[in-house]
């Protein structure tokens, strides 16, 4: 268990890695700092109604592989680095873009995603209409009935 201020952090060691295996990495993360975000950027960055992101300290960060950096601003006004993979474009992380102590991990890229809850949604007001009602879906165990008859 680690302290940081008057906050109590269980700490878990994931490891994943980009869709090609040209980029891995390995941190401690706080389980119960996963975070579900909504906002525009992240939903075009992740091609997905939204994007799921777990917090690590720079130190604990180890990453094997080299990355690409885009730069943007985001809604909030802050500036974030995106970090990818230049081979096959997965999103890894993302951190401030000068000297940052806090990397926020992409979930999806996660190993043990299986284990990484949200436990917060942000940027709500941008979340797409739809996605409540993802239980009533029919859904399959693998691709059997895709793509759906004309």
């Amino acid at each position: 268990m680690v302290v940081m201020g008057n906050e109590r952090e269980e700490q878990m060691k994931i490891t994943g890695g980009c869709h090609c295996g040209k980029v891995r990495f390995s941190a401690e993360v706080d389980p119960a700092k996963v975070v579900a975000c909504h906002c525009l950027d992240c939903q075009v960055l992740s091609g997905a109604p939204f994007r799921t992101v777990v917090m690590a300290r720079r130190e604990s960060f180890h990453l094997d592989g080299d990355v690409r950096c885009y730069l943007k601003t985001a809604d909030s006004g802050n500036r974030r680095a995106q970090m990818f993979c230049p081979e096959c474009g997965t999103s890894i992380y993302a951190a401030a873009p000068d000297n940052p102590p806090i990397v926020t991990i992409r979930v999806g890229c996660v190993d043990q995603r299986d284990q990484l809850k949200p436990v917060v949604q942000i940027w709500q007001h941008s979340a797409v209409s739809w996605l409540q009602d993802m239980a009533h879906v029919p859904s399959t165990p693998g691709q059997e009935g895709f793509p759906p008859p004309p």
